[in-house]
């Protein structure tokens, strides 16, 4: 367990019994550990879509892992449109988020005007545990929420049903 009685992201995915979703809803992130790649994204317009190269080892195997225990893996982004240069480099990049076993869908943010969203990025952890994440304005990291709360978990999973729901798979969406 770390600090303040949030658990190490790894631990808290290795925890997941049956699912573990990811809902994203800003249009610009700037955590420190992604610069480079997006940077070199916006010269080149390559990305690194290597799930073995060191650019995904902190996130490639922990997924293989998960998914291989039985886990389902969804993640699911809202993104206005058109979309922003960082969802642009998200999206080129999302080819080995599926490829390691997650499902990824996207939803146009016009069309989650009706959706009662939680007011932070999430991971809900078997519709029992949820982990916010709280990012800077300019879209830096600025900390973790744990929450097990029967209401807000029952807000949050209605809330990602729903945008689910509405989502365009991966394959069929177009930036």
């Amino acid at each position: 367990m770390s600090q303040n009685g949030v658990p190490d992201f790894a631990e808290l995915l290795r925890s997941a019994q049956r699912t573990a979703v990811h809902l994203e809803m800003r249009d610009v992130y700037s955590v420190g550990d992604e610069r480079d790649s997006f940077d070199e994204f916006l010269r080149t317009g390559r990305t690194d879509l290597d799930p073995d190269s060191p650019f995904w080892q902190g996130w490639t195997p922990l997924v293989r892992e998960t998914v291989a225990r039985g886990v389902q893996m969804r993640r699911a982004r809202i993104v206005s449109e058109p979309v922003t240069d960082y969802i642009r480099w998200e999206h080129a990049l999302t080819a080995v988020n599926v490829a390691v076993g997650e499902q990824v869908r996207w939803l146009p943010r016009r069309l989650a005007s009706d959706i009662a969203l939680p007011g932070n990025d999430l991971w809900l952890i078997d519709d029992r545990r949820v982990m916010f994440h709280w990012f800077t304005g300019d879209g830096d990291w600025a900390g973790h929420e744990f929450n097990e709360d029967p209401d807000v978990v029952k807000m949050v999973v209605a809330a990602f049903e729903a945008v689910w729901e509405r989502g365009i798979d991966h394959e069929k969406f177009t930036v």
